[in-house]
């Protein structure tokens, strides 16, 4: 059975950026059913459930049929908001990507302000629901979005940072928003765990 993972911070913490109301309504109730429906959908099948979420993820084609659909929307649901929760936090002065991956930031985007543009601007290219990414393969970087809650894991592609743009995760503050949204995402995220998440990937792919 998998778990909801508690917050690293308090819903009110991200505050002027995101606000309580909406971290508890994102936490609680949207990531928690996602969690509800996966342990549900593998109920019967414990070989499934006893693995990682993102071994289930990377091979969703090799999943028996009846459960393909299920794992994608809500496993890529629970696994796409577990990294989003773990990857922001309280404000902080480093608003910016330090070491290894600042650099491979400025060698595939030409600086930070640019990749923060091109992310910003694949963020508004959503149709509908989803989510932007900036991931990581053996050809570096790149910036990528999904429908729904599919993952890039399902693409071959390892996510290093998530921006959830589901109308639940702004629009109780920002309305229909979505670009002062993601300028406050920038404002929250927390470099420093990012930066340790690409340097674990990394190290994995041997890039």
């Amino acid at each position: 059975m998998y778990k909801l993972n508690p917050l690293n911070y308090g819903y009110a913490d991200l505050e002027p950026y995101f606000d309580e109301a909406t971290m508890k309504l994102h936490h609680d109730k949207h990531h928690q059913s996602y969690l509800d429906k996966l342990n549900l959908a593998l109920t019967n099948s414990p070989d499934l459930a006893a693995q990682p979420i993102e071994d289930l993820l990377t091979n969703l084609a090799t999943l028996p049929e009846e459960l393909k659909s299920a794992v994608r929307n809500s496993g890529g649901g629970y696994a796409n908001h577990n990294l989003f929760f773990n990857l922001i936090g309280p404000h902080s002065d480093q608003t910016e990507a330090t070491g290894d991956l600042a650099e491979a930031i400025k060698l595939k985007f030409s600086s930070f302000e640019q990749f923060k543009k091109d992310f910003t601007e694949k963020a508004l290219s959503v149709f509908g629901s989803g989510w932007v990414w900036l991931t990581l393969d053996q050809s570096g970087l790149q910036i990528v979005t999904t429908a729904n809650q599919d993952s890039p894991l399902s693409l071959g592609l390892q996510p290093i940072l998530a921006c959830d743009v589901w109308e639940h995760a702004y629009y109780l503050k920002y309305q229909n928003r979505r670009v002062e949204f993601i300028d406050a995402f920038f404002q929250v995220v927390d470099w420093p765990a990012v930066a340790k998440h690409y340097d674990t990937i990394k190290n994995n792919l041997k890039v």
